[in-house]
């Protein structure tokens, strides 16, 4: 490869330190809610005051801000690095490991420990890697870290690009976005339209509901209907959405099956996530509320898609959508520099096959794109986000900051090989409406 050897060499003698980073960042308890970050912050400050890297503090809400560092490059390129601070939370009690920090052989285990503390990690010791063995970066490298992504709260990275912004050229979130032996550039999000439903009817005595109108039994008709119209519905896409859905669809085969992995890319997905009605057993219901969630693939127009099921709800009697947020999915060009970049360097370091895939859901880096900011993610990790018992491995801490090291010099080349530039909203003019409110969606990874 042509990284700079003296940096890569470098993490490879101090395999360790990336390790006991880690373990520094897993032993900070950041839970989400309530979210408070700044001891972590402050100790990132000192991290970067002692390689005589500035910092940069914004904030909306004092116990949750967000952090800019920034490593000069030799050029007037930049790549943004960034991960989240915060860790959705934990019951210590249901663990068999230390939540905050227990390291057992190759394994270190911990809350955020692949989600994403880890990768932050190896970000730092590609700054300290940097900087030890006074090399600079073919591209500046501005390090941002945010708060509040696990709830998608807007103290994070809304705050970060409001008041500052990050202007860049290309930016990989550390999100992990491999499985087992399986690794994958995420390239896309998907597109998401969250609807509330109601129903009303006519209340009844339960032993004479032949005399009421069931308010659950008309909205269950309505979703019943959204459900039937929407899987008839195929996506046209473009070429370039059609190449990432084809790689999306063999990558998540062996997890989910090949049908449905085509069926998840092609066609919207409906989850049913809440159904309320009635109170009493022996009272026909004269309310009932409903939630919906369908996504559909980067590139579709999502508002369409929302009034095709405006439609069917026009004909349920009793029935009407109370409130509707939608986002368009977003995507780079799977062949575009930034996805050659991250792909042909993670592949020399892992050794096998990297995929140019769409996530399932959708989240900071569908904001960083409809910022302007071509955007991807990539991390090595393990399956146990979110999960009792999280953990990483040295392995995938390495592999991270190798891969990120890397990266400058790989993203200059793809630049400068004239490689095509692409609209990181994947969309035409109408598609880019925002959304009345953008909401970020969890993606199951």
């Amino acid at each position: 490869m042509s990284s700079d050897p003296r940096a890569v060499t470098y993490l490879r003698e101090h395999r360790e330190d990336v390790v006991d980073l880690a373990a520094a960042l897993v032993g900070r308890d950041t839970q989400n809610p309530p979210g408070d970050t700044r001891e972590l912050a402050s100790w990132l400050e000192s991290f970067f005051a002692d390689l005589g890297i500035d910092t940069e503090r914004v904030a909306s809400d004092p116990t949750k801000p967000n952090l800019v560092a920034t490593l000069p490059g030799a050029t007037d390129r930049t790549l943004v690095l960034l991960g989240h601070l915060d860790t959705v939370p934990f019951e210590a009690s249901e663990w068999t490991r230390e939540p905050l920090g227990e390291r057992e052989g190759d394994r270190l285990y911990g809350r955020g420990a692949t989600d994403m503390k880890g990768a932050i990690a190896a970000m730092l010791a590609v700054a300290t890697a940097y900087v030890e063995t006074d090399t600079v970066p073919a591209t500046n490298l501005a390090f941002a870290f945010v708060s509040d992504e696990e709830v998608a709260g807007s103290a994070g990275l809304p705050t970060l690009l409001d008041r500052r912004g990050l202007g860049a050229d290309a930016c990989v979130i550390g999100e992990t976005t491999c499985e087992s032996d399986r690794h994958s550039v995420t390239v896309a999000d998907r597109g998401s339209i969250w609807l509330e439903l109601e129903a009303t009817g006519t209340a009844a005595h339960g032993s004479r509901p032949m005399l009421g109108e069931n308010a659950i039994h008309r909205l269950y008709r309505a979703v019943s209907d959204i459900e039937s119209t929407l899987s008839e519905v195929r996506f046209d896409v473009d070429p370039a959405v059609r190449a990432l859905v084809d790689d999306s669809v063999e990558y998540y085969a062996p997890r989910f099956g090949e049908d449905a992995a085509r069926t998840l890319f092609e066609r919207p997905s409906v989850n049913l996530g809440v159904l309320s009605g009635g109170d009493r057993v022996n009272v026909v219901p004269a309310a009932a509320r409903a939630n919906l969630d369908i996504r559909v693939t980067a590139g579709v127009e999502t508002a369409a898609v929302l009034d095709s099921v405006r439609e069917v709800v026009a004909g349920h009697d009793g029935v009407e959508i109370s409130d509707a947020d939608w986002s368009v999915g977003t995507f780079e060009d799977p062949r575009g520099p930034l996805a050659n970049a991250v792909v042909s360097v993670a592949e020399g370091v892992t050794g096998g096959r990297v995929y140019r895939r769409s996530a399932t859901g959708g989240g900071d880096a569908k904001r960083m794109r409809n910022a302007g900011v071509p955007t991807v993610e990539f991390g090595l990790g393990t399956e146990t986000a979110h999960a009792v018992d999280e953990f990483t491995t040295v392995g995938a801490l390495v592999g991270n900051a190798e891969v990120y090291a890397r990266l400058p010099d790989e993203l200059l080349r793809q630049f400068d090989s004239g490689t095509r530039t692409f609209d990181s909203t994947g969309a035409s003019p109408a598609d880019t409406t925002p959304s009345r409110r953008e909401r970020r969606e969890n993606d199951a990874r």
